[in-house]
């Protein structure tokens, strides 16, 4: 029987390009940008922006903004919904 695997030809898993890649540079939060440090719960427009058209809170990937920012939209849009400022459901 003869053995089909060739030991002298030795294939390498890594790959390499022309050109390399570069790491995505990362945008900076848009409220970081503009200086908002608190985000208040009567302000409609500005939350209206980070909910979807089924009435979600949209996530972070989606937004671009950051961590601290998230939570306090959340939060705002939570408040303001149980003020009825903004639905829990939109039809």
């Amino acid at each position: 029987m003869i053995n089909k695997t060739n030991t002298t030809e030795k294939t390498t898993n890594t790959t390499t390009s022309k050109y390399p890649s570069k790491p995505a540079a990362k945008r900076p939060c848009r409220l970081c940008a503009q200086g908002i440090n608190f985000i208040d719960y009567k302000d409609v427009e500005l939350l209206k922006k980070y909910i979807a058209y089924n009435g979600k809170i949209l996530p972070r990937r989606t937004t671009g903004i950051c961590n601290k920012h998230q939570r306090m939209i959340a939060n705002a849009i939570k408040r303001a919904r149980i003020v009825a400022l903004l639905p829990f459901i939109i039809d």
